[in-house]
């Protein structure tokens, strides 16, 4: 998470240093790179950073990071409290001397509760937020093969880093900003799950029918799989007619939308039964013209050749330094009256740290001493030669 809210950041024109650990971040090592180090997931998720890799037991290393907190509008960590506490680095031990800093921090569970020091992945976020027993319905337990928990939240964090940076530009002065992945991850999943509980006292079961329903999925065609999305009145009519069966728009189960939710295993099931009967072709044809949502099913080999991405370009090449030609998706958003941010690649790990430190103003000698004593790490291309 802490990774995916500053890409988004670089993304829109920030300048992210990364400060990474002498073994550099552990993403870099999953995956089949080219290079040590330089792995796939690596590479999508900090290109438009710099990094400077610090032995933060070092007290030379640590007053490196206090230097780069005095030019930084944000501070941005996923460390634990406790770790936090012993490098100097919370926003109480900051904030007199950097009263504009916003100061985010992406624990696994809030300050305030109970589970503050419990340790937490993206696994057990899905696990107790409600995720995995919603995703796994009336069966076992199930995850999202996807880092859902992380993606959000890192969401969400960028969303409460920019409203922070609103406030500062506005009062001159920073925040702390908490962004815990439990707390953020049961709000998403209680926004329409929470059903009669929304009522105090309930007026009903918790849950949504309708995303519920083990009818709810991909339908399987005369030659494939598409996902269809029927949901007004009009449309279900029109879906009626087009299988030949009009009287189940006078029945009383599938009338209104309430009615429909209530019935909704029923109703899809209807769905599940008829879209055999014809090619995907044939009724993603029929449901474009009744204004129907309707899709086919693309794994993530098609989803990279779809030519509405293509004609978008979401997809955009750029030449990495040492690992070649790389395909990277750019943000999403565009804006009417502000250029995009070139994509700077990924970097090796250590790679700005010359670069960093002689921008805070160390003296020669004291960097080539934070190298010698392995404070700070470079890689060797980094180095510059030796007379």
């Amino acid at each position: 998470m802490g990774p995916y809210t500053t890409q988004m950041m670089a993304a829109m024109g920030a300048d992210v240093v990364k400060v990474e650990a002498p073994g550099g971040d552990i993403i870099r090592h999953i995956g089949d790179g080219r290079h040590p180090g330089m792995g796939p997931i690596f590479l999508a998720a900090n290109h438009g950073k710099r990094s400077i890799a610090l032995d933060l037991k070092d007290p030379g290393a640590r007053d490196v990071v206090l230097a780069l907190v005095t030019r930084a509008d944000v501070f941005v960590t996923n460390m634990r409290p406790a770790a936090l506490g012993r490098l100097g680095l919370t926003h109480d031990a900051l904030r007199e001397d950097h009263p504009r800093l916003v100061h985010c921090t992406l624990p696994g569970f809030g300050s305030a509760g109970p589970y503050r020091d419990h340790a937490a992945y993206d696994d057990v976020i899905q696990a107790i937020s409600g995720t995995a027993a919603v995703q796994g319905g009336d069966g076992e337990p199930a995850y999202i093969k996807s880092s859902i928990a992380d993606k959000i939240v890192g969401l969400v964090a960028l969303g409460a880093i920019n409203a922070a940076l609103v406030q500062q530009a506005t009062t001159g002065r920073g925040q702390a900003v908490e962004v815990p992945m439990f707390e953020a991850m049961a709000a998403f999943t209680l926004l329409e799950l929470q059903g009669g509980h929304v009522f105090d006292p309930p007026r009903g079961p918790t849950g949504y029918a309708r995303v519920a329903s083990p009818n709810r999925r991909p339908y399987r065609t005369q030659d494939g799989h598409i996902a269809v999305m029927i949901y007004t009145d009009k449309q279900w009519l029109a879906f009626f007619d087009l299988i030949g069966r009009p009287e189940l728009g006078d029945d009383p189960r599938f009338r209104t939308i309430r009615e429909r939710t209530e019935n909704i295993d029923e109703l899809y099931g209807l769905l599940a039964e008829a879209l055999p009967s014809r090619t995907s072709t044939a009724w993603l044809e029929d449901f474009q013209r009744l204004g129907v949502a309707a899709v086919p099913v693309l794994g993530i080999d098609e989803l990279l050749a779809d030519p509405h991405l293509e004609a978008v370009g979401l997809m955009q090449e750029i030449e990495h330094p040492t690992e070649g030609r790389l395909r990277l998706a750019r943000m999403a958003p565009s804006f009417s009256a502000t250029e995009p941010v070139p994509l700077r690649p990924a970097p090796r790990l250590g790679e700005h740290s010359l670069e960093v430190l002689g921008e805070l103003g160390l003296a020669p000698d004291a960097i080539d001493a934070l190298v010698a004593r392995g404070a700070v790490v470079v890689p060797e291309l980094s180095r510059p030669p030796r007379a």
